[in-house]
């Protein structure tokens, strides 16, 4: 960069050359998937309760349920942006909150409302659980609709009724027996 650049503000090219990188995009599933793993990882390595161990592999879990599901997911963007963030900000920074503090001063010290930050972490924790099984049930459902509609092209499609019961199991047919006691 030369005097000219200096004063003036710098080099108009390498502006340009900034200006025109394309912001991040979202995380791909792959990057998702690596940052749930790191999430079980870090739980582990710090050794936190059992509950909360419990509650941090239930939401991750479930969220690896619903990772391959999302390309055909038909979450509304809200939905999406929540379950990424869940994965990728969510859950490791509230972990990560909890990890940072001394063991013994984090599970017996009341900090809010007479909760200690155990009690606390264990309350976002089932708040994410409870978030992610309903997307989860939300992709589901997506997928019911999808055989619903399926079937009722095919009965349009074939016509006749639906049968209503399911039918009966077969008639198990015995050989007439020779056996006279059995007469």
């Amino acid at each position: 960069m030369g005097f000219w650049d200096w004063f003036t503000g710098g080099d108009d090219k390498a502006k340009a050359d900034v200006v025109s990188s394309p912001p991040p995009g979202p995380p791909s599933p792959q990057q998702i998937a690596d940052s749930l793993v790191r999430i079980d990882e870090m739980a582990a390595q710090a050794r936190v309760p059992v509950p909360v161990l419990s509650r941090v592999h239930r939401v991750t879990k479930r969220l690896r349920e619903i990772l391959p599901r999302m390309r055909n997911a038909g979450l509304d963007s809200a939905d999406e942006y929540s379950m990424i963030a869940t994965a990728t900000s969510y859950l490791p920074e509230s972990l990560e909150t909890y990890i940072r503090l001394p063991r013994d001063w984090a599970d017996t010290r009341p900090i809010e409302g007479g909760k200690t930050s155990l009690l606390l972490l264990v309350d976002q924790l089932d708040l994410l659980g409870a978030t992610v099984d309903k997307m989860y049930d939300a992709v589901l459902q997506n997928d019911a609709n999808a055989l619903i509609t399926h079937g009722r092209f095919l009965q349009q499609k074939f016509g006749g009724e639906a049968p209503t019961a399911p039918p009966a199991p077969p008639v198990r047919q015995t050989a007439p027996s020779t056996n006279i006691l059995d007469l």
